[in-house]
């Protein structure tokens, strides 16, 4: 939070238009991967002033030709122009999923700030995948794909997902079919006439592509992300900023973390019927506002204007080459609920169960033997080796194991898929992580502690619950609690153990290296305790640099080869013990009493 309180400081100082002598504005931005999009944000809002640029809609003449020559990669499907059949049974799936309450708003992060979606999201793809947006990991529910057997939790569940993979069969078939005509037109040289979206549904096929890429690859939809918002449930949509659209339910944006130029295909629903939709949206200046629009515009560009195409029951579009690349686009709120699935090739080098599994093995290669006293032995104490085993340490902890943990319950929903994997993933983890020494009594304290805590949690939002109308109170009662356990922690400490620690916390993770075991990974993204202490291959690390005979300069290339993994164990550790935001700090309470009564199991 210091950090981007720091550059907002400076940015305003040296705003744009400011006389900032030789400061450079790369110089200033680099270390900050953020910093571009909110320096462009503001030079492009200061140009503005106090007026709006310009954008079409399809009742303005130059609709079509602006769309031919500016947005050449996007593509239309009208309602029309699919199946009935995939009309039936696309919008009775959406309708199922949110029925069995399969849809959850995420905690995002954004600029440093958990911020909660106003739309409710689920993944849907092939086993094993995760899709990654905002700093929040998204675990696939499984479609039932050949040579994998899904348990779900409803046969309506099971027949939802069914749909989405035939929904997603569909719509890649047509992607290809799209971007084989825009290799064509390329070839060929010719430009495509633009024509009315009523008489011919395809619009924009004038462009470039390259020969060379596989066009299947670009195409291959791993995965849907599909999303639910009813607007008039969220008065507090943020408005449009350049254009003055109108409510936006979703913000500009690029979609994130997508095979490079893989294209992006979009089922629209929104629960209007034809009776209910404007006739005659003439009489509106810009946009209908009780229609959903999707937006784009080219980044950062003030002077073509942007687009806004109206979104009816069963329309699709298409994103196609680096269009999402090239271009922002948002999506505009109408009056009524919507949904959609929006259908990507996830870039999952390193977002797959197997990926990560063997990411696992290779770190605890370095293992020679397991000691009856929990005690590890290495074979290797190669810097280059220390370091990759530390790094993995991290990876599988806050990449997998903390957003699988923080998102409570509802991997567990539609499906028990990922129960298992999990399940091994913890014990992987544990060998690098939690390899338990003996502590004698102590272990019997902490052990008790842990199943006191999580009684104390409970009684909380128990609490809470029938205290709903006062979070004040609640937000009382739990710093009071927080207070007991941390004197019970210093208590045993001191009393078992000699130690005097500075702080509860500083105690657990700096004295006795406690660690997150599955229930305290739980805890942890409640109150920040970690409540398990163990040894770890990091420990048998340390005590092979502590032993005698180790030459001065074998045991400093050792420190500064995981120092660095180590530092940053300690400062995510951290980062996600404050993601849990009391009530009054900006989060819905009953959002958050939800959500923090799964961590706990209730």
């Amino acid at each position: 939070m210091f950090t981007v309180g720091l550059l907002a400081g400076v940015l305003f100082v040296l705003k744009p238009g400011r006389p900032h002598g030789e400061v450079s504005w790369s110089a200033i931005i680099r270390p900050f991967p953020w910093a571009a999009k909110v320096y462009g944000k503001l030079r492009l809002l200061e140009e503005l002033e106090d007026t709006w640029l310009p954008y079409l809609t399809p009742k303005d003449d130059e609709f079509y030709q602006q769309w031919q020559l500016k947005y050449p990669k996007l593509v239309l499907r009208e309602a029309g122009s699919i199946s009935e059949e995939l009309h039936k049974e696309v919008p009775e799936a959406f309708l199922t999923l949110h029925k069995h309450g399969c849809m959850f708003r995420d905690v995002v992060r954004i600029q440093g700030k958990d911020v909660l979606t106003p739309v409710s999201r689920i993944l849907i793809g092939d086993p094993g995948c995760t899709y990654k947006y905002l700093n929040t990991r998204l675990f696939t529910v499984p479609w039932p794909v050949k040579g994998c057997t899904i348990n779900y939790t409803e046969a309506e569940i099971a027949a939802a997902c069914q749909t989405f993979l035939k929904l997603n069969d569909y719509l890649q078939g047509e992607t290809i079919q799209a971007l084989e005509e825009l290799a064509i037109k390329e070839k060929a040289n010719e430009d495509a006439v633009p024509l009315c979206m009523a008489e011919f549904p395809r619009v924009g096929m004038g462009s470039s592509c390259d020969d060379e890429v596989d066009i299947k690859s670009r195409a291959a939809y791993n995965v849907t992300l599909l999303n639910f918002m009813d607007p008039q449930k969220m008065p507090y949509l943020k408005e449009e900023p350049y254009f003055g659209m109108g409510k936006m339910a979703v913000s500009w944006h690029h979609d994130e973390n997508l095979v490079d130029r893989s294209a992006v295909a979009v089922y629209s629903y929104s629960c209007e019927g034809s009776e209910d939709e404007s006739e005659d949206e003439s009489s509106f200046e810009g946009r209908d506002p009780d229609t959903w629009h999707v937006a784009f515009k080219i980044s950062w560009d003030i002077e073509t204007p942007g687009l806004a195409i109206p979104l009816h029951q069963g329309d699709c579009y298409f994103m196609l080459d680096d269009l999402n690349a090239t271009h922002q686009h948002c999506v505009l709120a109408g009056s009524q609920p919507r949904f959609s699935s929006t259908h990507r090739v996830a870039e999952c080098s390193t977002g797959t169960l197997d990926y990560i599994l063997q990411r696992c093995q290779l770190a605890l290669q370095n293992v020679l033997n397991e000691l009856d006293n929990g005690d590890v032995t290495l074979k290797s104490l190669e810097p280059s080796v220390l370091k990759k085993g530390e790094d993995i340490h991290n990876e599988v902890e806050f990449e997998w194991l903390r957003q699988f943990w923080f998102q409570g319950n509802r991997n567990k929903l539609c499906t028990d898929w990922w129960s298992e994997p999990m399940t091994q993933l913890e014990e992987l983890w544990k060998k690098m992580e939690s390899v338990l020494p003996s502590f004698d009594c102590k272990s019997v304290h902490f052990t008790g502690l842990v199943q006191t805590y999580c009684d104390a949690q409970k009684s909380i939002f128990f609490m809470w619950l029938s205290e709903s109308q006062n979070p004040h109170f609640c937000r009382g009662i739990l710093q009071r609690q927080i207070f007991t356990l941390s004197d019970t922690y210093t208590h045993l400490f001191h009393k078992d153990l000699a130690v005097k620690p500075s702080s509860c916390l500083h105690c657990v993770q700096h004295v006795f290296h406690v660690q997150p075991s599955r229930a305290s990974l739980q805890c942890s993204c409640v109150l920040g305790f970690d409540a398990l202490v163990g040894r770890s291959l990091t420990n048998a690390v340390l005590r092979e640099v502590r032993r005698d005979g180790l030459l001065v300069e074998q045991r400093n290339e050792i420190l500064a080869a995981i120092l660095v993994s180590l530092t940053l164990r300690q400062n995510l550790r951290k980062e996600w013990h404050a993601r849990f935001v009391l009530p009054g700090d900006g989060v819905c309470v009953p959002d958050l009493a939800r959500l923090v009564l799964s961590f706990v199991g209730l």
